[in-house]
């Protein structure tokens, strides 16, 4: 019988290296020890005794020279082992395949807008040509059709008046702020949020870096106050015994995307409560019970200057809470921004699909 075969797709496994074996788990181990070298190798141990990730041939003292022989480590003046700069790139690497899957590098790294003209990506639209338009952005399948219908065959020939162009797509930059919640909520009732909170932000960073290389990303920390920290900051992040300064936040990153002179800026919030601290006068004012209207009604300023700047607040509530979400659709109506309730799982896919998305303007 002629015809074809079908059988099921078995996918060979990647085979991995003691070495690469481990190295992920000690990574992830990095993240929720927010980088503490000597307790994730003891977290590390204890999960080699119950799961046997090591046997004679290669130890957990084999795995530890080979860090700092591949050089993923290093020592500070002080002594203490440390990610190095080799180290924290991985990290960042490792969190954005775990997060929003492997993605191609883009030798523009540049989002698309909705304007045509002559841009630096082709859209799927086409117009007559043009004086002055370039020769590359020519359809000549389209072009060709056009002169055989207008000339016919036997005499073929091509006017200008049959030429075609692919409309373009105009690439914009964007200026990005990420604020991520550090008050001691993060951690409350047994649940684990700064941790994929973290691993967020390290994915965006290395998606920004590799896919969108014109773009800037900084980020800003809140808890009871708000300070900017680096990229390479980013997996040493812990939370404090702090309350919910979201003023203080939502100002620092005003701030910096003032000095940005992009038209393009955003700004991400995660965050898993309502505000609980404002700065009066010099000092703290704090209500942890929150729904404080004093503390509400700065935050929900803030929100309308950021309308009134054009800059969208995409906020991504990790908590469930009917009276915390009532906030949120309060605030984001004063941005009229967005927000989502999500899952710890569900963080990761919202910001990437968002970013992607987010509308840019032209001036």
């Amino acid at each position: 019988m002629i015809g074809f075969r079908f059988q099921e797709f078995l996918e060979e496994e990647k085979k991995q290296s003691p070495f690469e074996r481990l190295l992920e788990i000690f990574l992830e181990l990095m993240t929720h020890t927010s980088g503490d070298y000597e307790e994730s190798f003891r977290w590390l141990e204890q999960l080699d005794q119950e799961y046997q990730l090591t046997d004679d041939d290669y130890t957990l003292e084999d795995f530890r020279k080979e860090l700092e022989e591949k050089r993923y480590v290093k020592q500070n003046e002080a002594g203490e082992k440390l990610l190095s700069s080799k180290g924290e790139q991985l990290i960042r690497s490792k969190a954005l395949e775990q997060i929003f899957g492997k993605l191609k590098r883009s030798g523009r790294g540049n989002h698309k807008s909705n304007y045509f003209g002559q841009g630096e990506e082709d859209s799927a639209d086409r117009r007559p040509f043009q004086f002055g338009d370039s020769a590359e952005h020519i359809a000549f399948t389209e072009s060709f059709k056009n002169a055989q219908i207008n000339h016919g065959i036997d005499q073929f020939q091509m006017l200008e008046s049959d030429l075609e162009v692919n409309e373009q797509f105009h690439s914009a930059q964007m200026s990005t702020v990420m604020m991520i919640d550090i008050s001691h909520s993060m951690i409350l009732y047994g649940e684990d949020r700064i941790t994929p909170a973290k691993k967020v932000a390290m994915a965006l960073a290395e998606l920004i870096r590799r896919k969108y290389p014109k773009d800037s990303l900084e980020v800003v920390v809140f808890g009871n106050d708000a300070w900017e920290v680096k990229l390479t900051d980013l997996p040493y992040l812990s939370v404090g015994p702090y309350h919910t300064n979201t003023v203080a936040g939502l100002e620092l990153a005003m701030d910096l995307l003032k000095r940005r002179r992009n038209p393009n800026r955003q700004i991400f919030m995660i965050t898993d409560g309502k505000p609980t601290c404002i700065i009066e006068n010099g000092e703290y004012y704090q209500n942890s019970w929150g729904q404080d209207p004093k503390i509400l009604n700065r935050t929900i300023n803030l929100a309308r200057q950021c309308r009134k700047l054009n800059i969208p607040i995409t906020t991504f509530m990790i908590a469930k809470d009917p009276y915390l979400q009532q906030f949120v659709e309060e605030f984001t109506e004063a941005n009229n921004g967005k927000a989502f309730y999500s899952d710890l799982k569900g963080l990761g896919e919202f910001i990437f699909t968002d970013y992607e998305k987010n509308k840019k303007k032209r001036f």
